[in-house]
């Protein structure tokens, strides 16, 4: 019988991806938090409504992607496809939209049902910031600043660019779409069966179209700008105005909109070239509209979401192996003082491990197989003379130290 593999689309995070992995989520999560980001934790499944009323009936997300099925009780429920609907939903039944502003910061697996290909699966992994409740494009330019300076902190901005445009306020959107509308009227006959479909719908959704007769398309339809309204003008100057502030550079990117339905204002992506045609490595925007559509008050918010197996291939080296601590007894009889230092070293903080059988000659191979650092070797002499002799393997110098000494000197 042939062994099982992973389902299609899903990957194991074992030894360097592992550690890569965590490296990606431990920074973001220390980082956010210097910005007074709280970590919220929410289901991995939700209400299908969450997401089809949220995230746009015309979303590919919608329409393509979710894995949503009906639960043994005859509900709809819909395994998350992303993170910040989830935020909402959670902010609203736990009665927290009059405890406002609320800094969220979230790590987590997502699935989306689409083609696996290069940093993209069907479950996946994303980190995410939301920041509820201010509607100044201040609140804009410090997510965008927290995104900027995690991807400092992992080594990786230096791949990264940001591309920023506005999708205006209401007005502006709803005369760009006119707009819009009568341009690809023009073109119906060469435009892709989605993008007709999304002709009728939401004709900005075409703007992000990936189809290659499309694009071709789009490159000549008209931008946002000369449709602004004055007010939506200023929002734009002034959060550019806070980027510059806060030292994050960008570039302006007129053909970037979000693939949701709640999003307005801000639309931003920080993409690379070393991934492929999947450059976005984080992307958000504000969307002041989501709190209410889960049921809650009019509530401005402004968030961004990165995929963690993106941003892990995006590092140039993978977080050093654990180095242990070997302890090493020899002889039956030293076993028993050998498990006090084991669990003193541990409790100390050291990583330490003791092979379960063998003699010293095949103990100190696994320990140097292992990598370990150290070897704590108990013989009956020593232990009758309250010592233990501690081997560096990294130079091979040995020294006898007392029991109570062991852990503070190989810290």
């Amino acid at each position: 019988m042939s062994a099982l593999q992973p389902a299609r689309g899903t990957h194991d995070l074992i030894g360097e991806e592992q550690r890569r992995f965590h490296r990606v989520a431990d920074t973001a999560r220390r980082v956010a938090a210097t910005y007074g980001f709280d970590e919220w934790i929410t289901p991995i499944f939700e209400d299908t409504r969450v997401f089809s009323r949220t995230l746009g009936e015309t979303s590919d997300v919608v329409t393509k992607e979710m894995y949503s099925f009906d639960d043994r009780g005859g509900e709809s429920i819909t395994l998350r496809p992303e993170g910040t609907a989830g935020v909402c939903r959670a902010l609203v039944s736990n009665g927290l939209t009059q405890s406002l502003p609320q800094k969220v910061f979230y790590a987590g697996p997502m699935f989306r049902y689409e083609r696996p290909q290069k940093g993209r699966y069907r479950q996946f992994h994303q980190i995410g910031t939301e920041l509820i409740g201010p509607a100044e494009p201040l609140a804009d330019a410090e997510v965008i600043s927290c995104g900027w300076d995690i991807l400092k902190a992992l080594g990786v901005s230096d791949d990264t660019v940001l591309e920023l445009n506005t999708l205006g306020d209401k007005e502006s959107r709803d005369a760009y779409r006119t707009a819009l509308v009568g341009y690809f009227t023009d073109h119906k006959a060469a435009l892709s069966p989605d993008s007709l479909n999304r002709l009728e719908r939401n004709p900005m959704r075409i703007l992000d179209s990936k189809e290659d007769a499309d694009r071709r398309i789009v490159a000549g339809a008209p931008t946002i700008a000369p449709y602004l309204t004055d007010s939506a003008s200023a929002f734009y100057a002034k959060l550019q105005d806070h980027l510059t502030r806060f030292r994050v550079p960008f570039v302006e990117n007129p053909r970037i909109v979000r693939g949701l339905d709640y999003y307005g204002h801000t639309a931003f992506e920080f993409v690379t070239s070393k991934l492929g045609s999947q450059g976005t490595v984080m992307a958000g925007g504000r969307y002041d509209g989501l709190v209410a559509e889960m049921g809650g008050p009019m509530t401005p918010a402004v968030g961004w979401a990165a995929g963690i197996e993106r941003l892990s291939m995006l590092m140039e080296t993978a977080p050093p192996a654990p180095t242990p601590v070997a302890v090493i007894p020899i002889g039956d009889a030293a076993e028993a003082t050998a498990i006090d230092i084991l669990q003193a070293l541990r409790a100390n903080g050291i990583r330490a491990e003791m092979s379960y059988r063998g003699n010293l000659k095949r103990r100190m191979e696994r320990a140097n197989k292992a990598g370990a650092r150290a070897a704590v070797i108990l013989g009956d002499d020593d232990i009758a003379n309250g010592v233990a002799q501690i081997k560096d393997l990294t130079n091979g110098t040995q020294d006898a130290v007392p029991f109570a000494h062991i852990p503070s000197r190989l810290k």
